[in-house]
């Protein structure tokens, strides 16, 4: 719990990757976003039934990030505040070196879309880093494809 920076990297996938042995079956997340403003966003997720209140400012490359826990009652009670501000995806968790690929598959009304995110420890870091060619084009800072503008708005040009 706290406030962090997240410098992180999002593409949107272009093939599905071999999963392999080695990469754990994915968690079922649902998340609900209470509230955005401009570049503030207000979530509840549930990820295999733990849940957290998350605030998140900025956009682009580096972005401030506040984790709550909360109990499943209260995150049920903000999801309904979240009314059709929703997406499901699945995550998988893919090692990249010293890396981990976040890859998330969704479901619902976004099914079909999935994207892929890096955490980089500095700016430096996610600026060199050369990401595999399943990755596809890079949405970074990309408007409309933050996940509370997915959910808000459905993916671009696919509305």
């Amino acid at each position: 719990m706290g406030l962090v920076s997240e410098i992180e990297r999002k593409f949107r996938v272009s093939h599905l990757p071999d999963l392999g042995p080695d990469v754990a079956p994915g968690a079922a997340l649902r998340q609900g976003y209470v509230a955005i403003d401009g570049e503030v966003e207000v979530r509840v997720r549930s990820e295999d039934g733990d849940c957290t209140l998350t605030v998140k400012g900025g956009s682009g490359l580096v972005r401030t990030e506040v984790d709550v826990p909360i109990d499943t009652a209260r995150f049920d009670e903000l999801w309904v505040l979240a009314g059709e501000r929703t997406i499901e995806k699945t995550r998988h968790r893919i090692p990249l070196g010293d890396l981990v690929a976040e890859l998330d598959v969704y479901g619902g009304r976004l099914a079909g879309l999935a994207v892929v995110e890096v955490e980089f420890a500095s700016v430096d870091r996610a600026d060199g880093f050369e990401p595999p060619p399943w990755f596809g084009a890079e949405l970074t800072g990309t408007p409309g494809w933050s996940n509370a503008a997915l959910a808000r708005d459905g993916a671009p040009g696919e509305t």
